[in-house]
């Protein structure tokens, strides 16, 4: 004979007697797990559209927080909790675009805010921020998180990853890359300052900070621990994982290179990509940066 689910199989089971009380095991404790309250899913609903609106951000500015940058774990917590549903939802745009992508993480609605969307195929998530008079050219894309100042522009090809912070008044020239950062939740994203200029090309990741007015010239790589040659002063900036890479406000940075030792090396000419910053920005350069009204 063999128990199933406690019973006795009935095809095998002899008839109950009724004069026969069941055989129980001894009385013991019973072995359970632990009771723990269920936990509570956390309403994404006010987040995204706190985020969506600007009235929180993964990043805000505090003077005593180092590079003066504050993440909110709480906002990186949420956004990444809206990835767990792994059903998805389609949205048709009147058969322009489509898109199926989880349901937590939803198009935003670009139709009633102060900005510029031109077409061909942009996508803003929401729970990114735009101010007014933000202009993103296509094929772009802006991922949950990030929040985009006033009058920046957003040119063709680039990528504002989650949780960037984009200052005002801000050019993200073609081709830009700017890295998403959310986790550790604590972890400072990417962050450009007000005025800055981006060149085509660049990238900047694991939440390097472009302090205000600073120009990166096309091509520039910065990650978390690149380093940063200072030329003007002779110094050289260094960033940690825990303490990645600021560039200073106002500072001209462009592509470089510096000789790899060895004697292979020297017998190729070989050198290593570098940042090196050139000069402080001045009207020369500002003269350069000037963007035609007309196209905003």
């Amino acid at each position: 004979m063999r128990a199933v689910d406690g019973r006795t199989e009935a095809r095998t089971a002899p008839p109950a007697r009724r004069d026969v009380a069941p055989v129980r095991a001894p009385d013991r404790a019973p072995v359970r797990a632990p009771v723990r309250a269920p936990a509570r899913a956390p309403d994404l609903a006010p987040i995204l559209a706190d985020l969506d609106a600007g009235t929180r951000r993964a990043a805000v500015p505090d003077p005593t927080a180092p590079g003066g940058w504050r993440a909110d774990p709480e906002v990186k917590a949420g956004i990444l909790a809206c990835f767990r549903d792994r059903s998805t939802s389609a949205w048709d745009l009147d058969g322009a675009l489509q898109f199926r992508d989880r349901v937590g993480v939803p198009p935003k609605a670009l139709l009633a805010g102060g900005w510029r969307i031109v077409p061909g195929g942009t996508s803003v998530r929401a729970g990114a921020y735009l101010g007014s008079g933000v202009v993103v050219m296509p094929p772009s894309f802006v991922n949950v998180g990030a929040w985009i100042g006033e009058d920046t522009m957003v040119d063709s090809h680039v990528l504002v990853g989650s949780c960037a912070q984009v200052g005002a008044r801000v050019h993200l020239s073609a081709g830009v890359t700017i890295g998403g950062v959310l986790e550790p939740a604590g972890a400072r994203p990417v962050i450009i300052e007000d005025d800055a200029f981006v060149g085509a090309g660049s990238s900047l990741l694991e939440g390097v900070l472009v302090g205000r007015g600073a120009v990166i010239g096309a091509g520039v790589v910065l990650t978390a621990t690149s380093r940063l040659y200072d030329l003007v002063r002779e110094r050289v900036l260094a960033g940690t994982a825990d303490a990645p890479l600021a560039v200073p406000a106002g500072a001209v940075v462009v592509p470089g290179t510096r000789a790899v030792s060895g004697a292979f090396a020297a017998a190729h000419g070989l050198g290593a990509s570098v940042a090196l910053l050139v000069k402080d920005r001045d009207a020369g350069t500002d003269a350069r940066l000037v963007l035609e009204e007309a196209l905003r």
